[in-house]
C-alpha cells in the first residue's frame, strides 16, 4: 500500500510540472530608436550614438539589432551629422556632432524601405553646485539622503531630468521635475539609499529637457515606476514619442529624440 501511495504521489507531482505551451499571437516588428544625445558640460560633445532595434515576439531571448540603415542628424543650417554603424551591433556612431544650446536638431532614419523624422532643440542644464550628505533622511529617518543642488534659471521654463546610478542597485534612480514652483531660485534632486555604506561612490546626472519630452517621460515612469527601467529602454506599453514614420504613420516606431546638455558628478558617501 505504502508503495501504491509513493507511485501515486510521483504520477501527480510529474502532471503538476509539465510545460503548457501557450500560442501567442505575433504582431509585426517596430523599430526601437533610443537617440538621446547628450552633451556633457566643458566637454566637445562631438562623439555620439543611436541604438536601432526591433521589438520581438514574447519568447525571443536576445534584442533583435536594426543593422544597414541610414541614420543622420541636421541642424538648422542643414549641416548634416552622419551616424555610422558599428557593423552588426545596430549602434551608430558620429565622430563630428556640433551641440549648439538652443539649436533645432532634426533625426532621419531609413531603414528596410521606411523613413523615419523626429526633431527636437538641445536643452540647457544649470550647473550642480553642491552636494550635501544627510544620515537621517527619508521617513524612517535612517536613510542616506544625498542632494545635488542647483540655480534654477529665472528667465526660462525649465524642464529637468535627474538620473542617481549606484553600485548596488541594478537600475538608477530616475525621475523628472519642472520650474514651475521654485523658478529662479536654488533647488535641489535627491535620492534616499539605505543600502549605501561610507566609501560607495555613486554618478548623479541632471539632464536639460524639453517641455515635449518631459511629459513623455512623466507617463512612462508613471507605467514603469521610477526605478522600472528609466526611459532608455522599449516602454512596456504604447507610449508614442516624437518620432514619426513618414512612410506609413500607423506604422509608428518606438522611442524619443531627444537633445541635452548634461552635468554629471560623483559623489562618495560620507
Amino acid at each position: 500500500m505504502k508503495n501504491l501511495y509513493i507511485i501515486l504521489t510521483v504520477i501527480f507531482l510529474s502532471s503538476c510540472t509539465e510545460v503548457v505551451d501557450i500560442k501567442l499571437d505575433t504582431a509585426n516588428p517596430k523599430l526601437v530608436v533610443e537617440a538621446s544625445i547628450n552633451w556633457q558640460k566643458g566637454t566637445a560633445g562631438n562623439i555620439q550614438k543611436i541604438i536601432l532595434t526591433s521589438t520581438a515576439d514574447y519568447y525571443t531571448n536576445k534584442t533583435p539589432v536594426v543593422s544597414n540603415a541610414t541614420v543622420t542628424v541636421s541642424n538648422s543650417l542643414n549641416v548634416i551629422f552622419n551616424f555610422i554603424e558599428i557593423p552588426n551591433t545596430g549602434q551608430y556612431v558620429c565622430n563630428n556632432f556640433i551641440p549648439v544650446l538652443n539649436e533645432k536638431y532634426k533625426l532621419t532614419i531609413v531603414s528596410n524601405g521606411k523613413t523615419y523624422t523626429g526633431t527636437e532643440n538641445l536643452k540647457p542644464i544649470a550647473e550642480i553646485t553642491t552636494i550635501t550628505q544627510n544620515n537621517n533622511g527619508g521617513i524612517s529617518s535612517n536613510e542616506i539622503q544625498v542632494n545635488a543642488n542647483f540655480l534654477d534659471p529665472a528667465a526660462t521654463e525649465d524642464f529637468y531630468l535627474f538620473k542617481y546610478e549606484y553600485p548596488s542597485k541594478i537600475k538608477p534612480d530616475i525621475y523628472v521635475t519642472e520650474d514651475t514652483f521654485y523658478n529662479g531660485n536654488p533647488f535641489f534632486s535627491q535620492s534616499f539609499n539605505n543600502d549605501a555604506k561610507v566609501g560607495d561612490t555613486f554618478k548623479i546626472t541632471h539632464y536639460g529637457v524639453s517641455k515635449q519630452y518631459y511629459k513623455f517621460l512623466e507617463i512612462l515612469l508613471s507605467i514603469s515606476g521610477n526605478n522600472g527601467g528609466g526611459p532608455f529602454q522599449a516602454p512596456p506599453v504604447t507610449v508614442r514619442g516624437n518620432i514619426l514614420n513618414t512612410t506609413n504613420p500607423d506604422d509608428f516606431p518606438f522611442g524619443y529624440f531627444n537633445l541635452s546638455e548634461i552635468d554629471s558628478k560623483t559623489y562618495t558617501i560620507q
